[in-house]
């Protein structure tokens, strides 16, 4: 495991940012100033301002095995 602060993909930052707005709407403290009272927006310019990181797991991709015609062997 490690702490990442760069987001790999668009998904993952969807995804850390509606985490952060169910905190917030929780009661938890912004991190930043912010001109808007959603939560949403809270969380986004969190993430813009390089305050929020997340840890990704290091685990191996399980490809599905494939016979020789191409095709997922279903189980």
């Amino acid at each position: 495991m490690r702490i990442e602060t760069q987001f790999d993909s668009n998904y993952r930052k969807v995804l850390v940012a509606a985490r952060r707005a169910r905190q917030l709407q929780s009661g938890t403290q912004a991190l930043v100033n912010s001109p808007s009272t959603k939560f949403c927006r809270i969380a986004q310019d969190e993430i813009e301002a390089g305050k929020i990181s997340y840890i990704k797991k290091d685990i191996p991709v399980m490809k599905p095995p494939v016979d020789e015609s191409g095709l997922p062997i279903r189980a």
